[in-house]
């Protein structure tokens, strides 16, 4: 009999769930024994309802293909079979936060890759290596719902999780004003080239509602836990674009920073290439070994290149140089839908189950 976390995956036909999917296939602590989505596909095997429209390189795993879909607001009946539940439905934002609340009332632990439950102050959003210790405002959390096991864990959205690491790095100086201009693979939308043959030889400039939450959310995860809320942060202020552009995956952002205590060049490259990942952190089965990496090549990182360092975990960072304007300009990249969705969920989950909110 498997001692493994039994996990249901809401939304387990999109790209974020088939990344979820192949990312759980082997996974020490964690076995996928319930695929919830919309109304169209339930009663048909995920097989069937995957059968046009599988995005992933590898196959779906054999176990998983016979698995009837069920429909992702049978949450009674899917609470009983599952410790946990991933939550990546395309839904309405108000819809996605009912969907989301109602699992959690029901005792089951939500890991949402969804914004639907970002700004609740008393809902952690985790990028584990930077501020994992967030996870005590579930306490909280759970009086609020008045719940014992349930609650909600939200990872960020995919465009900030490139530069806020490397800023992270530099916190002691005190940065106070950051531009970021993001350039988001098509993956983020869900798509690949098959579906959105306009995007070849392409860009567009403009992804809705994804600037709002780059400028806001980065104030959340440098935030502190006061009682029963998170307090964002107030600095830096933050601007940012966030451009789409014709590759797979892989978001790159060109970011500008200044700082109130201007560190050295020699000083920011060796905080990034000796960030400390907490202990705990370290140990997770989906953790980077190495969380950033500096390149010293002038044309690195570069998206084909370097987005799968450390498994698609991991931050590349580049071109740090003094600017005119601001103290200094670098680019970074991550993995949308490895660090930026499914792979960063998997990873809260992992960090839930070691701290014991997850059981």
């Amino acid at each position: 009999m498997s001692d493994k976390l039994k996990v249901g995956l809401i939304g387990g036909t999109g790209m974020v769930g088939q990344r979820l999917i192949c990312l759980l296939e082997n996974h020490p602590w964690f076995k996928v024994e319930v695929i919830a989505a919309s109304k169209n596909s339930a009663g048909l095997t995920y097989e069937q309802a995957v059968k046009d429209r599988w995005k992933m390189t590898s196959t779906i795993p054999e176990n998983l293909k016979k698995i009837i879909v069920k429909e992702a607001s049978e949450i009674e009946e899917i609470s009983k079979e599952v410790d946990f539940v991933f939550c990546a439905v395309s839904l309405n934002k108000e819809a996605t936060k009912v969907l989301e609340e109602q699992y959690a009332i029901h005792e089951v632990p939500v890991i949402s890759c969804n914004s639907a439950n970002r700004n609740i102050d008393d809902v952690p959003m985790l990028i584990p290596e930077i501020n994992g210790h967030h996870i005590e405002i579930i306490n909280a959390q759970r009086k609020r719902l008045g719940t014992k096991k349930g609650f909600i864990a939200v990872k960020p959205n995919c465009s900030i999780q490139s530069y806020v690491p490397a800023i992270s790095a530099l916190l002691e100086y005190k940065p106070n004003i950051l531009i970021a201009c993001t350039y988001q693979a098509i993956s983020g939308s869900g798509k690949n080239f098959e579906d959105w043959p306009e995007m070849i030889d392409n860009v567009i400039p403009y992804i809705g509602g994804e600037e709002e939450k780059s400028e806001n959310e980065p104030l959340k995860i440098w935030g502190k836990v006061q009682g029963h809320r998170i307090i964002n942060g107030v600095e830096p202020v933050i601007t940012t674009q966030c451009i789409r552009v014709p590759v797979t995956d892989g978001h790159l952002a060109a970011v500008f920073v200044r700082f109130d205590k201007k560190p050295s060049k020699e000083k920011i490259i060796e905080l990034w290439n000796n960030y400390i990942i907490p202990k705990i952190v370290k140990n997770l089965p989906s953790a980077p070994k190495e969380f950033l990496h500096y390149f010293e090549e002038p044309d690195r990182p570069q998206t084909k290149l370097d987005r799968d360092f450390e498994k698609g975990m991991g931050i590349t960072i580049g071109r740090l140089r003094a600017d005119k304007v601001y103290d200094y300009k670098f680019v970074c990249l991550s993995h949308n839908t490895l660090r930026g969705a499914a792979g960063g969920a998997v990873l809260i989950a992992e960090l839930l189950k070691a701290e014991g909110y997850i059981k």
